[in-house]
């Protein structure tokens, strides 16, 4: 589906993270919709390297881009020497995904340094090159604020909640200095969709309880699931939200589905999209200062970006149920 009237064909475009799960669900947009653009994916790839917390340092995996017939640039956001091979191009779009996005990881000094440090080069890089910047925000910065989450009231509660409000800092800065620039950050809620698998620990729940069930055991909850709610987002309104952002005003969006759904939903929808019955097993909640629920406040991105979600949380689901399974038997192989 095309979501503008731009033509992006004849187009140069940067994604950075594009072997992850948002990047490359961009990189395959523009390959299936203007197959004449010129796109070039920037990932450092997984190493096996990993955070004190267990979870790898990078998801970028090849498999993500598998079928891709683009450019492909391993590097890494923190070294400039990397960072110096994109200077051959002259970009007329940067989708900028790269990121440390594990919200448990608390080294202050490597979140700041790979997110923000690191924006810098790719702001100065779309003023010079006359390039349209979107990229990624969150609604990290929100903290545990009481929903719905609104721009202009952030509280993080985390290091990449932190660098991701710098960032949107930071950009607005740029936007003041240069006002002709374009820059669009986007702060995405609870995403979830084909992609995302590699993420391993971090991805959704929606794929973490599917292959709960698939494997035949109860779909595990924290206690009170019922009275905990998070905003869910399917892919494709993700990719809509980047493609409307190229011909939006500048600024900073929430991206949601703009409805609040249980963490009981996501199981009773999955339950019954596998035909299953399986009784819910219900555990204490670890984390003191959980965030109950989350809620995009998404009228200016439906104003300013002509925003509009297109899946509910059944719709997205139901989309997602094949990639879901497929997935299963290839961790089971």
């Amino acid at each position: 589906m095309k979501y503008v009237d731009i033509d992006f064909n004849n187009k140069t475009i940067l994604i950075t993270g594009g072997a992850g799960f948002i990047g490359s669900n961009l990189a395959f947009y523009f390959q299936e919709n203007y197959p004449n653009s010129e796109v070039v994916v920037f990932d450092c790839f997984r190493s096996g390297e990993k955070f004190h917390n267990g979870n790898l340092v990078s998801f970028g995996h090849y498999k993500n881009l598998l079928g891709f017939d683009g450019k492909i640039i391993c590097g890494d956001i923190n070294n400039q020497l990397d960072l110096d091979k994109l200077t051959k191009f002259n970009f007329d779009y940067i989708f900028h995904q790269a990121a440390i996005s594990d919200t448990r990881v608390y080294d202050q000094a490597r979140v700041m340094s790979t997110n923000l440090n690191s924006f810098y080069f790719f702001l100065d890089k779309a003023v010079t090159d006359e390039a349209k910047l979107i990229y990624a925000s969150s609604a990290a910065t929100y903290g545990s604020l009481p929903a719905p989450q609104t721009i202009g009231h952030e509280e993080p509660e985390n290091p990449y909640g932190f660098s991701k409000l710098m960032m949107d800092s930071l950009a607005k800065d740029y936007i003041k200095k240069y006002p002709k620039a374009h820059i669009v950050g986007l702060r995405f809620f609870n995403v979830y969709g084909e992609g995302e698998y590699y993420k391993n620990k971090t991805s959704s729940m929606v794929i973490q309880l599917g292959h709960q069930i698939l494997d035949g055991k109860s779909p595990r909850l924290f206690e009170g699931s019922d009275e905990i709610f998070r905003d869910f987002v399917y892919i494709d309104d993700v990719i809509q939200a980047n493609i409307k952002a190229c011909d939006s005003s500048s600024g900073v969006f929430n991206v949601g589905s703009g409805i609040s759904r249980s963490f009981k939903d996501v199981a009773d929808i999955l339950q019954s999209e596998l035909d299953s019955h399986l009784a819910i097993e219900y555990f204490p909640n670890p984390y003191d200062g959980y965030q109950m629920n989350t809620l995009a406040d998404i009228s200016l991105s439906i104003k300013e970006m002509g925003y509009k979600p297109q899946y509910s949380l059944e719709d997205g689901i139901r989309k997602y149920i094949s990639e879901i399974k497929s997935k299963y038997n290839e961790r089971i192989d």
